[in-house]
């Protein structure tokens, strides 16, 4: 949900009002800068003064020296202080994120483009830092220092101070008529880079089908168009600014021409002294600081009000429950899991992927789930791990409802093989431990002998510490060790989505005596787009079109159901086959 634009300040305010004690001192260090800063034309008149009156210069200069260094100590604290609260902003803002994203549910999450995502914990927050701990500050600074100049130099020579005045105003309207445009443009540049991120993300992931189906050129001239977006804003918006900077400098120097010759002239008919033309051009020649400090922190302020925004948009993700359930009534017989007239959707407006499932998946034994593609069996493991929510039925785990029950509370009878066997970033070792990160090395070595891997750190130079990476390890040996790493938990319910896609027939059969080993104690439920890995399965659930068609073993599917014939028939997969696997099992 889009934040709506009057309320964005408030948003940005958010990010620093838990550091307002901070952002109050580096505003009173900022402000002790500044009247060290306006005294300075003062204590230039003092010198010029006593040289007139041929006082002495000890005074004068001793207070030059003194407001010198304590300037210089101001403002050094001042930037220690607002730095240190702008990489705290940033780091609240990149926790919060990222907690939230991970607590998040998955359809929140998968709806939306990784680099998108990654982009706002990257650049946004950095955007966020320059405007909500130094912008505000050095617009409430720029403010104070401008009246303050004007205020001297009012006390010092009226007219000047009138003839600067209405330079200052002239510069405020113009700048007030671009700065919107501004920051549209500058928006806008964030959303293609947003845009490019998410693109370039997801396209460096399939890099080998870009490659395979000569689609480098094309591919890049999509990412290309984001990037041409976000420079062509960049552009807009720095025009405007340039418009902008000249203004003010040309208004600023009209300014001090102007109080050059007026001063000039008021000086030889006797009504200015030499030292208050002096100071008052000093005050003009500043007036360029907290112009340049204003345009400069309102351009910030903007493209932080806009990342926070869009980073605060992070906080309307649905999260997943959390904690620890109080229901702790537990069944140890009957079923592991029930799903009883289950009907769920991908979204409100969207068809049901499936629809009045019954299901009971037995405590010991193989349950195998076939289909043609779009049957519902991907949606019905979705259900199972509490990645979508049924629209109407209920799911129960060892008889506890899963509506009494935390998503942590389920997902720790489960363990879960994904088809892709995505790499979790980190060593081969970090993999193994991702769900158990406490197991022995002897459980380690069991879990790797148990999927044939029991060699594999004798292959790599830095064994089991081999970073996990694309071409560390082929893409079978990924799948055995995401299938290693889910039996080292000794889950209730194993499941697996076509885990034997990526192997060859002899891994293929070792993985084979995994499944029936976990299976002669525990459950394991397997989808599979290769039959042979389910012919000896105790049940075999047979899914089309979001329903559950049939159900039974090997051979009475084969005798009672066409559509598992034309299955069996489509993978050629002999009758005789069939008879070797049930003999094994």
């Amino acid at each position: 949900m889009s934040v709506p634009k009057s309320g964005r300040l408030r948003v940005l305010w958010s990010f620093a009002r838990p550091h307002r004690a901070r952002l109050a001192l580096g505003l009173v260090l900022a402000l002790a800068g500044s009247g060290v800063g306006l005294a300075t034309p003062l204590a230039t008149k003092w010198v010029l003064d006593s040289l007139g009156a041929d006082g002495g210069l000890r005074g004068p200069i001793v207070l030059m020296a003194v407001l010198l260094v304590v300037g210089a100590v101001m403002w050094t604290w001042q930037s220690v202080v607002l730095g240190t609260l702008g990489e705290r902003i940033v780091l609240a803002a990149r926790q919060g994120m990222v907690d939230r994203f991970f607590r998040a549910t998955v359809p929140a999450i998968s709806t939306r483009a990784p680099g998108e995502l990654v982009t706002r914990v990257t650049s946004d927050t950095l955007l966020l830092r320059d405007a909500a701990a130094a912008s505000v500050i050095g617009l409430i600074n720029g403010v104070v220092m401008l009246v303050g100049t004007l205020v001297l130099m009012a006390a010092l020579d009226l007219v000047l101070f009138l003839t600067t005045v209405a330079s200052v105003i002239a510069i405020a309207i113009l700048f007030g008529l671009l700065m919107p445009a501004i920051a549209v443009a500058k928006e806008k540049a964030q959303a293609h880079v947003g845009a490019l991120g998410g693109t370039l993300e997801g396209a460096l992931r399939a890099v080998r089908t870009v490659k395979a189906s000569r689609a480098e050129q094309r591919q890049t001239a999509v990412i290309i168009t984001d990037a041409r977006g976000a420079a062509e804003q960049g552009i807009r918006a720095i025009r405007r600014e340039a418009i902008a900077w000249a203004i003010s400098w040309s208004g600023i120097q009209l300014a001090i021409i102007l109080i050059l010759g007026i001063g000039a002239w008021r000086v030889s008919d006797g009504d200015m002294a030499v030292s208050t033309l002096i100071a008052f051009l000093l005050y003009s020649f500043g007036l360029m600081g907290p112009v340049t400090t204003l345009s400069q922190n309102v351009t910030a302020l903007q493209n932080g009000i806009a990342a926070a925004g869009r980073i605060r948009e992070v906080d309307d993700l649905p999260v997943e429950t959390s904690g620890v359930s109080t229901n702790t009534a537990v069944r140890t017989t009957g079923p592991v899991l029930e799903l009883r007239g289950i009907t769920a959707a991908y979204g409100p407006d969207s068809p049901p992927a499936v629809h009045g499932i019954d299901l009971d998946v037995p405590r010991v034994g193989h349950t195998a789930i076939v289909g043609p593609s779009g049957a519902g069996k991907t949606t019905l493991f979705s259900l199972i791990l509490r990645f979508l929510e049924p629209q109407e039925g209920s799911l129960l785990v060892n008889g506890v409802p899963y509506r009494d029950l935390t998503h942590a509370d389920i997902r720790a009878h489960l363990a879960y093989v994904e088809q892709e066997t995505p790499v979790v970033p980190g060593t081969i070792r970090d993999n193994l431990l991702f769900s158990h990160p406490d197991a022995t090395n002897d459980q380690l070595q069991s879990a790797l002998a148990a999927v044939r891997l029991d060699t594999l750190a004798d292959t790599l130079p830095e064994g089991l510490d081999t970073p996990l990476s694309g071409t560390s390890v082929s893409g079978g040996q990924r799948q055995r060790i995401a299938l290693a790493r889910a039996v080292l938990t000794n889950p209730d319910v194993l499941l697996l989505d076509e885990a034997t896609a990526q192997v060859d027939g002899l891994t293929e059969s070792a993985l084979h005596d995994v499944i029936r080993t976990h299976a002669s104690r525990a459950a394991v439920v397997t989808i599979a787009h290769r039959l042979s890995t389910v012919v000896d399965a105790d049940t075999i659930i047979v899914m089309a079109e979001g329903r559950i068609r049939a159900r039974g073993t090997h051979a009475e599917l084969l005798a009672t159901d066409s559509l598992y014939r034309d299955l069996v028939e489509s993978l050629r997969i002999p009758d005789s086959v069939a008879k070797v696997g049930s003999m094994g099992h």
